[in-house]
């Protein structure tokens, strides 16, 4: 390596160092447990073009890879010659930001010796923004809380107060609303210092060679890996829950010589709720999914993801346009990567895993309308709890993990110091592993009451309950999904808004991942691992892998 490429690099890995300074100073700082307590954040650093060079190792997908296209949009709606320092742009628009409401975008541009030198941004979850709130029950956008275009949150460091009372005012958790948008402020601000001084200090007065290096080495680096692969198309469907009815999400997947094309042709039309998918959403989980596979030791930048093309047919559930309900697109979002892995498993069969529960259980709680004329607490609290990831081609699957997202799960305690709500069961689903030469990832089971005398809301939107994750090769299918209020109630669908009452409790349990390659190649030891960790029952070792306990 050349002198002058060793200085680049050492720069490089710094840039990297300061984007996780970064990261870990909004969720320090943050208020909602969502983004202090799972991480549902991004941050990242720019150029001066808008190209994303460095993004920090925590956060989700949809948050990074969202945030990387949102910032080439406001450098293009906000002229340069008109910034200032301590200058802060935000927006939450669901198809510029991280593709619905409670999620806002926050872009600053790095001053050094009075010029700009580039851009810090960064992303996370609000839990309330007025509307029907967190919930697919919206008709439209409109329904769904506050939306704000792209506008100044800080002029030259002051802060513009009307937007936050305006914030506050239709929000059911102002307190919190204001202080993780604070948090998102340190955030911007703490990467503007860092990257300033790290260019104090290898004297350098612009971005321009380091960028150059970055994205041309990783685009470079990504060519090459696409170079070996084989070349083609191919297709998959993947049948999903939906809301009025059951969704096909339609993949073709080309290989070229130097780039990965995907297109969502042939995929369901819009729903009437708000399970839609923005493109931008959809794009970001899709391209994770195949760079997980495809040069997965290149760093995420611009240049990584500049070889992979999506597309799809306008208002298909993929690729809503406006006005259509968003609030809840993770829900389709994240299965995404097992619509493309579908496709990529006919091309590389040794890589790539079996299906996971993918779609995260997302819990919305709030407290009962009646709560404020009768003086109870009144709350709003967004919980994640995760299933079991497919098994891969040498490896089980990850219990109570969540892959695509990345979130991590909500903690008992911290929850139950924020709302009135008590967790009284949380344990993996035994047998909830579809069966397989290796083993898919287990669910959870969970339980969870009021606290006091007062009712609480929940807005359900869940997947893999009527359509479990399929097995690769040969494995069984992971365990369903499944809710129910009280040990012997109905099963409740996987949508919609339920009444929790006083005294009854909440019973759900996570959908597990299925299983890859013949269960009767399982290794005997294995097999017996898995019981004596209670993670499958004697009945199953004997009936499904053959095994007499």
């Amino acid at each position: 390596m050349k002198t002058a490429d060793t200085r680049l690099q050492v720069m490089w890995n710094r840039l990297l160092a300061v984007v996780e300074e970064q990261g870990q100073a909004l969720i320090r700082a943050a208020f909602s447990p969502i983004v202090r307590e799972c991480g549902d954040i991004s941050a990242g650093i720019f150029d001066l073009q808008g190209q994303m060079l460095a993004q920090a190792v925590t956060g989700t997908p949809g948050h990074i890879n969202t945030m990387a296209e949102a910032v080439k949009t406001l450098r293009g709606r906000f002229q340069l010659q008109d910034m200032k320092p301590g200058d802060i742009y935000l927006t939450n628009d669901p198809w510029i930001a991280s593709g619905h409401l409670n999620d806002f975008l926050l872009m600053m541009p790095v001053f050094y010796k009075d010029q700009v030198v580039g851009f810090t941004s960064c992303t996370s979850h609000l839990v309330d923004l007025g509307g029907l709130g967190m919930g697919p029950e919206g008709a439209d956008i409109y329904d769904e809380g506050l939306l704000i275009p792209p506008c100044k949150l800080m002029d030259q460091g002051a802060l513009n107060t009307l937007l936050m009372e305006i914030v506050k005012a239709n929000s059911r958790e102002p307190v919190a609303n204001e202080g993780d948008i604070y948090a998102l402020i340190a955030c911007c601000e703490t990467g503007a210092v860092r990257l300033a001084g790290m260019m104090e200090e290898f004297g350098i007065d612009h971005l321009d060679a380091l960028s150059d290096y970055i994205i041309d080495t990783s685009y470079h680096g990504t060519v090459d890996a696409i170079a070996k692969l084989p070349k083609g198309t191919w297709h998959n469907v993947l049948k999903v829950d939906g809301y009025e009815h059951e969704i096909e999400l339609h993949a073709a997947l080309t290989i070229g010589k130097e780039i990965v094309a995907l297109d969502f042709d042939g995929t369901s039309g819009l729903s009437k709720k708000g399970i839609n998918v923005p493109l931008n959403y959809a794009t970001a989980y899709s391209v994770f999914a195949l760079r997980c596979i495809i040069g997965p030791d290149i760093p995420n930048n611009a240049g990584s993801l500049a070889p992979f093309q999506v597309a799809g047919p306008k208002d298909c559930i993929l690729n809503a346009q406006p006005p259509a309900p968003v609030a809840m697109r993770h829900t389709l979002g994240q299965m995404t990567p097992d619509l493309v892995y579908g496709c990529l498993s006919q091309a590389l069969p040794d890589l790539v895993p079996a299906e996971g529960a993918s779609c995260m259980y997302d819990l919305p709680l709030r407290h009962a309308p009646e709560a404020v004329s009768r003086g109870d607490e009144q709350f709003a609290l967004e919980l994640v709890f995760s299933g079991g990831t497919g098994a891969r081609p040498g490896l089980d699957g990850l219990s109570a993990t969540a892959f695509p997202s990345g979130v991590w799960g909500s903690q008992v305690e911290t929850t139950e110091a924020v709302a009135p709500v008590l967790i009284t069961r949380r344990e993996l689903k035994p047998d909830s592993g579809g069966a397989g030469r290796m083993r898919g990832g287990l669910g959870q089971h969970i339980e969870i009451r009021s606290s006091n005398d007062q009712d609480f809301l929940l807005f359900l939107s869940v997947e893999r309950v009527l359509n479990p994750a399929r097995g690769r090769f040969g494995g069984g299918e992971g365990a369903a999904g499944r809710m129910r209020i009280g040990h012997d109630g109905p099963d409740l669908p996987g949508k919609g808004e339920v009444r929790v009452k006083a005294g009854e409790t909440l019973v759900f349990e996570t959908p597990g991942g299925g299983g890859f390659g013949d269960p009767l190649e399982r290794r005997r030891e294995d097999i017996l691992r898995d019981l004596e960790d209670g993670l499958i029952n004697p009945r199953t070792a004997r009936d499904i892998y053959g095994v007499e306990p």
